[in-house]
C-alpha cells in the first residue's frame, strides 16, 4: 500500500523500493487482508484509456512496477516484467494492452515491434472494453506495417460495441480511425471525423493543427 500511495504522489522511485520489497515476500501479499476479511483493490492506469482493477499478490506488484518503469523511462524493464507475466498467463488480457503499449510506444516504426504487437492481438473478438483497447494498438500497428485498409477493419470492429467503453477510449479509437481514412485517401471522412472530435474535446492531441486552426 506504501507503493501505491508513492506512485499517486509521483514518488516513482521510493514507490518502486516499496513494490520490489513487495515482490519479495509476495507469498505473504494479502495475508492480514484475509485474516480480516477485507477486500482490497487498487484502480491502476494500464493505459491512458484503460485502468485496470488489482488486488495484493504477485501479479497486482509486477503491474505497479510496469507503471512505475513507465514513469521512470525504463521501458526494458517494464517490458521484461510483462514478458515474466505473459509467461505465467499468456491470455492474460492485462499484460497483452501493457506491453503492446510500451512496445508501440518505445518506437512506432519498429516493424519488430509491431509484428508483436498483431500477434499480441491474435484472436481478439472485441467482447469487453480491454479487447477494444488491445485492438487499438492492433490497428495502430497495422499502419505503421503499412496496412491502413487492414487497420481500418480492425477499427470497425472494435468500434462496433460502444457498451461500457469509456469515451476516452472510443475517442482514441475515432482518432486512429481518421488517421487512417487520411492515409488511404478519404480525406472528406478524415475531415468529418477531426471536426467531430474538435467539437467534443478541442485540446485532445493534434487535432486543432490538422484542422488549421
Amino acid at each position: 500500500m506504501a507503493g501505491f500511495l508513492a506512485l499517486k504522489q509521483e514518488e516513482y522511485n521510493n514507490a518502486e523500493t516499496y513494490f520490489l520489497q513487495a515482490l519479495q515476500n509476495s507469498k505473504t501479499l494479502g495475508k492480514y487482508f484475509d485474516k480480516y476479511q477485507l477486500d482490497i483493490s487498487v484502480s491502476l492506469p494500464i493505459t491512458e484509456e484503460i485502468a485496470a482493477s488489482i488486488v495484493p499478490g504477485e501479479r497486482g506488484i509486477m503491474l505497479a512496477l510496469v507503471e512505475v518503469y513507465q514513469k521512470l523511462g525504463k521501458p526494458k524493464e517494464a517490458v521484461q516484467y510483462l514478458k515474466k507475466m505473459r509467461k505465467l498467463d499468456s491470455d492474460d488480457i492485462i499484460v497483452k494492452i501493457s506491453l503492446a503499449e510500451i512496445l508501440y510506444e518505445a518506437a512506432p516504426m519498429n516493424k519488430k515491434y509491431c509484428q508483436e504487437i498483431v500477434k499480441l492481438a491474435d484472436g481478439v473478438t472485441n467482447s469487453t472494453a480491454m479487447d477494444s483497447a488491445l485492438l487499438l494498438y492492433k490497428a495502430k500497428a497495422l499502419r505503421q506495417l503499412g496496412m491502413p485498409h487492414a487497420a481500418e477493419e480492425v477499427i470497425k470492429a472494435a468500434l462496433s460495441r460502444k457498451k461500457d467503453r469509456s469515451d476516452e477510449l472510443l475517442r482514441a479509437l475515432r482518432y486512429e480511425r481518421a488517421i487512417v481514412y487520411e492515409e488511404i485517401g478519404k480525406k472528406s471522412q478524415a475531415r468529418t471525423e477531426w471536426e467531430k472530435l474538435y467539437a467534443e474535446s478541442p485540446d485532445y492531441e493534434d487535432i486543432a493543427s490538422r484542422l488549421n486552426l
